[in-house]
């Protein structure tokens, strides 16, 4: 059955347009990654799924009006939570349990987000990190068919990320949907069966995190430092064809002291550094990737999202 069903999504504040036409559908037990910077749209398009902002378009969740849905069957942790802060993690997650009929034990849930053993620390005195651990168990406490996760796992060690990755997924394999928001383009390639990337309130692609990077990805990249040589110092914006590179098998350019070399399989890296060694061009480094999200964002929209944040390729590099 499909858990999520949205059609020609829109939502505006006065003259600014946070959510445009946006059409998007997720099935039961899966997980699925809503992808882009702050600003993109995703807070707006999750309250729209939910049904705590006014919309147009046409919304269901498991078939019926998202206000219509038993709230036992939906857990919802917004980007911007602020739960009362004398309260004890414990005592917070408690009063949230004891909103639902049927709920899972407290315990088990503090446990299942790593919270156990601060469970009786009061919410002013957490960390950052496990304030929002804290938040999401109280997502998880009624044991919903249906999450939707905003930023879940923002100012969490990247331990701790992958621990509530493992949970999730965990939750997913057991029956539950699970729509996550998020930035963090590693997050969302290593945790999503499907990535949605949207900017500027528009969803641009939709697909499986492989699919996306073999579609819009681009080459593998091979990068080399090359150590500095006064006597053949390159001008910027020097490339291969000024500079006679010597012929590496693979398509290269040379700019500002680094060399990139594209579509190098890395079984062929070895080779190419034979290559160079051979015509006596010196190196400090070499640095194989392969293309992920990122690359496909930067493809679709000419920006990376950095700490949350779009920019532009030109003011990364």
């Amino acid at each position: 059955m499909t858990a999520i069903v949205a059609e020609d999504v829109s939502r505006a504040y006065g003259d600014t347009v946070a959510v445009d036409g946006v059409s998007l559908s997720v099935e039961e037990g899966e997980v699925f990654g809503l992808v882009g910077p702050n600003g993109a749209g995703k807070t707006t398009l999750v309250r729209a799924l939910v049904g705590t902002t006014d919309a147009g378009g046409r919304v269901e969740l498991f078939g019926e009006d998202p206000r219509a849905v038993a709230r036992e069957r939906v857990g919802l942790l917004p980007q911007n939570f602020d739960p009362p802060s004398r309260l004890t993690a414990r005592e917070l997650l408690a009063y949230y349990a004891s909103l639902y009929d049927d709920r899972r034990p407290v315990e088990a849930v503090l446990e299942d987000v790593g919270m156990a053993s601060d469970a009786d620390t009061y919410y002013e005195n957490l960390s950052g990190g496990q304030k929002r651990r804290t938040c999401v168990a109280t997502a998880l406490v009624n044991d919903p068919d249906l999450l939707l996760l905003d930023e879940p796992t923002t100012g969490i060690d990247p331990a701790g990320r992958r621990q509530l990755w493992d949970l999730l997924s965990a939750r997913a394999e057991a029956g539950a949907t699970v729509l996550v928001t998020t930035h963090y383009m590693e997050e969302a390639q290593r945790l999503a069966d499907r990535v949605g990337l949207m900017t500027d309130g528009s969803l641009l692609a939709v697909d499986t995190p492989d699919r996306l990077v073999a579609e819009h990805g681009g080459d593998s990249l091979l990068r080399v430092r090359l150590a500095a040589d006064p006597e053949s110092e390159t001008r910027a914006g020097d490339t291969e064809a000024s500079r006679g590179l010597p012929d590496l098998g693979y398509p290269a350019e040379r700019r500002d002291g680094r060399l990139t070399v594209r579509g190098v399989p890395p079984e062929e890296v070895g080779t190419v550094a034979d290559r160079l060694s051979a015509a006596g061009v010196r190196y400090d480094s070499l640095t194989w990737t392969e293309p992920d999200l990122e690359d496909v964002y930067l493809e679709l929209t000419g920006q990376r999202v950095v700490e949350g944040e779009a920019v532009a390729e030109e003011a990364v590099a």
